[in-house]
């Protein structure tokens, strides 16, 4: 018999329960018989059921902006199921939607106004890429379906999102993928070869472009700094092109900002920092701070007018818009505007990349980069050279330093999607005492993995 009411501090009869039921994301389906578990979390902390405490220096995956244990948000959730626990926006609406519809659409820049809600992320991206297509369909344009996405992106893993991911590695296991995926060079300035312009990265989307042929791309989907491959920045005036080679040809222009929004790249959407208007936005984790399930697709004035009152957009998700969880989105909404956490970020986002940078003299660090409260410390063989690492090496590199950097007790994640990476992204009301936190963790131990990899300057 399971004890349903089982405490945090049965750790080992937790495990066993996890080891022998729970499939975790990412994984295989069996867990290691000693993985933590994870109990509890206040402020910019996490628990695990043995006592043991870490510093959440991933936002644990981007989404707790205001940080763990608001009562008031918790409360909001409380107080709406008890007026409302359930209502689908299939058919009617309910107030919290319409009231969280209209607040990000006060926020959101420029024309954007129409809110479609979705339970998270991918789904956010699906919605996108289907209405993408039913926009061409419906204003003459019918073969107008393939979407331009950056190499090395992540934009979810549902099949239409998976189609827009550059990930060799997500990707292969699912083909073949749904049809119309196609990718150009990131705008990593790392790794952009001797020789090749800054220009011709915005430059590269035009080429696809005119190389899949005009009459068949229906839209370009970009971050306003890219996740995968290490929190990966624009250089001034890509996006401005970029808009540029859309209105040319036609095509939609989609933000994906699943991650760069509501305050994480300190403003409230990341097109709204780096200064670009698309037609479309993606959005999810940031928007109730994790305290509960929700996605949005922001759509413009224009590209909603298109399906008027005729045009059936035949497409949605059950829980899309739950009212528990657009209630805990507003009451999320009003503790950030109310405490100035975006206004924490700005001013302390110098403090983080300055923290970040200072490991610049250890040898296995190559580059730092990011935006924000959103950074990478990309790891190399030689600083001068910029080696990389064999890919044995360097997937063996990344599963050592995310177990090892949580061992010593702080939660960040090392990835190996295109050049190893340690990705840090605090919760937006961390300061210079949890950058320090993070440094004494990471300094350690980057010099000693530096020293025993023979890495060098």
């Amino acid at each position: 018999m399971i004890d349903l009411n089982a405490t945090p501090g049965d750790a080992e009869d937790l495990r066993r329960l996890a080891r022998d039921h729970l499939w975790l994301h990412f994984k295989p389906a069996r867990m290691a018989d000693d993985i933590p578990i994870i109990a509890r979390a206040q402020g910019c902390h996490l628990w695990d059921a043995d006592g043991r405490r870490y510093l959440d220096a991933l936002s644990s995956l981007f989404a707790v902006n205001i940080g763990h244990g608001r009562a008031d948000v918790v409360q909001a959730a409380v107080d709406q199921a008890r007026e409302l626990d359930f209502a689908t926006i299939w058919w009617h609406p309910h107030p919290p939607a319409i009231r969280l519809a209209a607040k990000v659409a006060e926020l959101a820049p420029g024309d954007l106004n129409r809110v479609f809600f979705t339970s998270g992320g991918s789904e956010a991206v699906d919605s996108a890429l289907k209405l993408m297509r039913q926009y061409h369909r419906i204003t003459g344009n019918p073969r107008k379906t393939k979407v331009i996405a950056r190499r090395t992106s992540y934009h979810g893993t549902t099949f239409g999102a998976l189609s827009a991911t550059g990930i060799t590695g997500l990707r292969e296991p699912y083909e073949p993928m749904t049809p119309g995926g196609v990718h150009v060079p990131n705008t990593n300035l790392y790794r952009l070869p001797p020789g090749v312009p800054v220009e011709s990265l915005a430059e590269a989307v035009a080429d696809a472009i005119a190389f899949e042929g005009p009459d068949t791309v229906g839209a370009v989907i970009l971050e306003p700094v890219q996740n995968a491959g290490g929190c990966i920045p624009a250089p001034p005036g890509y996006f401005q092109r970029v808009r540029e080679i859309c209105d040319q040809h036609d095509v939609l222009m989609i933000s994906d900002e699943v991650i760069g929004s509501w305050g994480r790249l300190g403003a409230w959407f990341g097109a709204e920092r780096f200064g670009y208007q698309p037609d479309i936005l993606t959005t999810a984790k940031g928007i109730t701070s994790g305290y509960a399930p929700l996605g949005a697709m922001i759509v413009s004035d224009r590209i909603a007018d298109a399906f008027g009152t005729e045009n059936l957009f035949a497409h949605g998700f059950t829980f899309g818009g739950h009212p528990m969880a657009t209630a805990v989105a507003l009451a999320n909404i009003d503790v950030m505007e109310r405490e100035g956490v975006i206004d924490n970020v700005v001013a302390n986002e110098s403090l983080l990349q300055a923290a970040l940078d200072s490991l610049r003299d250890i040898p296995i660090v190559g580059d730092v980069r990011g935006a924000g409260y959103f950074w990478a410390v990309e790891m190399v063989a030689c600083q001068s050279t910029k080696q990389k690492f064999t890919p044995q090496v360097a997937a063996e590199l990344t599963a050592f330093i995310t177990a090892e950097v949580f061992r010593r007790g702080v939660f960040c994640r090392a990835e190996n999607r295109g050049d190893p990476v340690i990705q840090l992204a605090p919760p937006l009301i961390a300061g210079p005492d949890e950058f320090a936190e993070i440094l004494a963790v990471l300094r350690p131990l980057l010099e000693e993995t530096s020293e025993r990899l023979g890495c060098t300057v």
